[in-house]
């Protein structure tokens, strides 16, 4: 059990300009930091939807897998120049639905674009990808240089 000193209350006068100005500088910065601070992510965030990707490493390539449920593959861009590869296309609105009443829509229509720096070099002429219900797969495979090399220790 700790004793806490006792203090004589404040007998501050209580000032509205004060508090005013306090209430403006909180308004300032709730409207001024997030837009400050925004990062390639979260200005697709206003402005489209991005897809769910998973990108890992495996001992001889990168796999990265994209989740664009009801995508063409006509729609779906993958480019690779130097470590950034980038992953682009447009979900489109579907005609079927067009002179329709919508009584709710949550699916993100639009264009998006992701941009990953890589963590390793891959070999731009070895990449493959795939599409399969929904899921983009693809395969990138590690440059030479990248790879990891077993060296064997010799005995004198």
């Amino acid at each position: 059990m700790s004793l806490i000193r006792w203090q004589k209350p404040e007998t501050n006068v209580w000032s509205p300009f004060r508090h005013l100005s306090l209430l403006r500088n909180e308004i300032d910065r709730l409207f001024e930091s997030p837009l400050n601070a925004l990062s390639s992510d979260s200005q697709q965030f206003l402005s489209g939807w991005l897809p769910a990707v998973d990108l890992h490493e495996e001992r001889d390539h990168l796999v990265l897998r994209a989740e664009l449920p009801g995508m063409k593959k006509e729609d779906i861009d993958i480019s690779l120049h130097g470590d950034v590869l980038t992953l682009s296309g447009e979900r489109r609105e579907e005609k079927e639905y067009e002179k329709a009443e919508t009584y709710r829509s949550e699916r993100f229509l639009g264009k998006f674009q992701r941009v990953f720096t890589l963590p390793v070099a891959v070999d731009a002429n070895k990449v493959q990808a795939s599409y399969k219900d929904g899921i983009l797969t693809v395969h990138l495979p590690k440059s030479e240089e990248a790879k990891p090399k077993q060296i064997e220790v010799k005995v004198n």
